[in-house]
């Protein structure tokens, strides 16, 4: 069987945070979670995490993950965070060890891993790097076996200009590892126990070493700063956008594009620059959204249309349905079929029957709209009363003018006009017509205040 040790205790302080490294976020989710998902497709016994800096910030901030949490009290190098779990592990497994701020390793990668060690209990993940500043070298032998590797800080000028470096990535055979981690001491620069020189003690016991190269160097980049932070986001970010243009999607610029959660598409779907989804997000057929817009957990139908600068969150819009520009739909919003929410209007906790249209200037919150509605500029459900919520009904086919007031809890009944500038605080029957204008006056010869000079 084969366990995982996830190694996440590092503090990061290159990236000027208080939060632990693993926690910041790439595409919405953190970098420890991240290689979790990729772990978690193989077939484990076991995935451990070890943490350290920052508490239990990390297991805290990842409730969903289901791992043993092993808490490093000491951060003494990579060895000793290893020794923190090999005693959770049957001797029979196979032991990979991964980092937890390597997030776009892969699957695939990691099962090439997994499979190579089975052939001699040991292997390492490498890479060849044009610029390899930072990393363990591996230094092989006049055949061209794996001998040792060299962290960069104990490396001669001359082991520093190998190119081929040491990912950190390995499998290994729990007894052995086991047998090599009580072998390990801290003559070295860092006065830590480097998990890395077991392969200098597996090279004396003849234990053959096989070695894998990573398809890219971006698969095995550690996120040590915020620039690092930023090129991984970017790099997994055009991954993202590439796979859904080859589902057909169409992406106006896939440089501007940013995917922090899962998509469901369908076809003929036209995304414009600078749109962001969140979470969850099901998009149907014949889809189009224009810039700048934020979609957070919705599900949005076929042949609907999405103005620049709107934002739909955790909501779900009917087919052929045209929302913006400049609109927010806000939580537990649904609108059923060919509405229309048009600009610098807000929705929240409402429901919109079919055909309604509210389409300038508007905000209506918990509240129940029939079909063929049409609100008017600058309407408002008045719906908070400073301590509870109430709820707005309106039926089918009710006309509300513009600048009108509904102070919730109110009805309007099915076929019902409100006129222009009305407060309604009373309900209002089906087919009526509810006005409260003040009636105009004109004062002749009124003068307008003016400052003092």
């Amino acid at each position: 069987m084969l366990s995982i040790v996830i190694l996440a205790a590092g503090q990061g302080t290159r990236m000027r945070s208080r939060a632990p490294k693993v926690m910041h976020l790439v595409a919405g989710r953190s970098l420890l979670e991240h290689v979790y998902i990729a772990a978690s497709r193989l077939r484990t016994r076991r995935i451990h995490v070890v943490y350290g800096c920052g508490g239990d910030q990390v297991p805290k901030a990842h409730p969903n993950m289901d791992v043993d949490w092993v808490e490093q009290e000491r951060q003494l190098g990579t060895g000793h965070a290893v020794m923190q779990v090999i005693d959770k592990i049957p001797l029979n497994d196979t032991v990979m060890v991964l980092y937890g701020d390597v997030p776009l390793i892969t699957y695939e990668t990691l099962e090439q891993l997994e499979e190579a060690s089975h052939e001699s209990g040991l292997s390492l993940l490498t890479c060849v790097l044009e610029d390899p500043h930072g990393y363990g070298r591996i230094l092989r032998d006049e055949r061209g076996n794996v001998a040792r590797i060299v962290e960069e800080k104990d490396a001669t000028d001359a082991e520093r200009e190998v190119c081929e470096v040491n990912t950190g990535m390995l499998a290994v055979r729990a007894r052995s590892l086991k047998h090599w981690l009580d072998n390990l001491d801290t003559h070295n620069s860092q006065g830590e126990f480097y998990l890395t020189d077991i392969v200098q003690m597996a090279v004396a016991e003849d234990v053959e070493i096989n070695s894998i190269s990573a398809d890219s160097p971006m698969e095995v980049h550690g996120v040590n700063t915020k620039s690092q932070l930023a090129e991984v986001e970017r790099y997994y970010q055009l991954i993202q956008a590439h796979q859904l243009m080859g589902q057909g999607v169409t992406l106006r610029d896939p440089g501007r594009f940013d995917m922090r959660g899962d998509l469901e598409v369908g076809s003929d779907v036209v995304i414009d620059i600078n749109v962001v989804i969140e979470g969850s997000v099901s998009i149907g057929n014949n889809v189009q959204i224009g810039p700048n817009c934020l979609i957070r957990d919705a599900d949005i139908g076929d042949d609907v249309h999405v103005l620049a600068n709107s934002v739909i969150d955790n909501a779900v819009i009917g087919a052929r349905s045209r929302i913006g520009p400049f609109s927010r739909i806000r939580p537990h919003t649904r609108l059923s079929e060919g509405v229309h929410v048009g600009n610098f209007v807000e929705l929240k906790n409402a429901e919109v029957g079919e055909g309604s249209k509210i389409n300038h200037l508007s905000y209506v919150g918990d509240a129940e709209l029939g079909r063929d509605v049409n609100i008017g500029a600058g309407t408002i459900t008045c719906n908070y009363d400073g301590a509870n919520k109430h709820k707005t009904i309106i039926g089918d086919d009710v006309f509300v003018g513009s600048g009108t007031q509904l102070v919730a809890p109110v009805r309007v009944g099915d076929g019902a006009t409100i006129g222009a500038g009305t407060t309604v605080t009373r309900d209002v029957e089906a087919g009526a017509l509810a006005i409260s204008r003040v009636e105009q006056r004109a004062v002749k010869g009124w003068k307008r205040p003016k400052k003092q000079p």
